[in-house]
């Protein structure tokens, strides 16, 4: 589905075979990106500095700058959308291309600079750690002793009042559920290939987890302030995102779900977790 990148890095695909030293990964990072050209390059190169396991691909969401041809020029293969089709088609495009090439880890970076690739190697380690795992999310508020970006003092209200909403909905403690750097597993990449948020997917990408009996865990990260540009979400627009987000949210919970016993999960390492139920229903992408 996706020739173009292959030429660039030569990500692997279980139907050819790739057999370049890219092409032998496993490890995907996806960095979705909007006119991001004053930032995308030092994020693709931090990502390759600090996870040289993982491979990069850029996912240009119809930017109007140079984003695309940087990205390509520092080393990230690049997916172009033909116009702006929003952060949660661009992420699906991601995990569309990860479930096709066999990718078993796939990790979310924004292309502004905000999230902290350092941290990449912490999320593959909760991960790996633990089997019953399917997804680790980075959280700012985990960890009040980090130093860090936590947003504004408007968001971070919103920040609570969803972390509040999420939390209740899951039975498990989440504490920064409108963070998108994230790490899934392989059951996580099928399950976001064939069925993802488009709007704001953050929120609602935790309790599609939740719905579909996977689990997910959060641990301390810090973040930085965005390199370059302006935030999607203005503060006059804060007001009617929290209004949507909630509205999806209470939609989301009539839809006809699987029902099974709760359980909770516990970890030595001090991980905050939300569950599903006991018995994980694997995401089985179609042939």
């Amino acid at each position: 589905m996706f020739p173009a990148e292959k030429r660039q890095l030569g990500f692997r695909n279980p139907a050819d075979g790739g057999d370049s030293q890219a092409g032998r990964r496993s490890n995907l990072a996806i960095v979705p990106a909007f006119n991001e050209a004053g930032a995308i390059a030092s994020t693709v190169a931090a990502i390759r500095d600090a996870a040289p396991d993982f491979d990069v691909l850029v996912i240009d969401d119809g930017s109007s700058d140079a984003t695309a041809e940087l990205a390509a020029r520092a080393g990230a293969a690049v997916l172009r959308m033909p116009f702006n089709v929003g952060i949660g088609a661009a992420m699906q495009s991601g995990y569309l291309f990860a479930c096709e090439r066999g990718y078993e880890l796939a990790v979310q970076v924004d292309g502004d600079g905000q999230h902290d690739p350092r941290h990449i190697a912490d999320l593959a380690a909760q991960l790996r750690a633990d089997a019953r795992l399917d997804m680790v999310t980075g959280s700012r508020f985990l960890d009040e002793n980090l130093d860090g970006y936590r947003s504004s003092a408007c968001r971070r209200l919103g920040i609570r009042l969803f972390s509040r909403v999420v939390s209740l909905i899951t039975g498990q403690l989440v504490t920064d559920p409108t963070s998108g750097f994230r790490m899934t597993g392989r059951r996580g990449i099928e399950l976001f290939a064939r069925d993802y948020p488009h709007d704001y997917p953050e929120v609602e990408a935790i309790l599609l987890m939740h719905a579909h009996r996977l689990r997910s865990c959060e641990i301390p990260v810090s973040m930085r302030a965005r390199l370059t540009g302006e935030s999607s979400i203005s503060s006059t627009e804060s007001a009617y995102y929290m209004i949507k987000v909630l509205l999806a949210i209470f939609v989301g919970l009539f839809r006809s779900r699987p029902v099974a016993k709760e359980t909770s999960v516990v970890h030595d390492s001090g991980a905050s977790v939300h569950a599903g139920p006991a018995e994980a229903l694997p995401a089985v992408w179609p042939a």
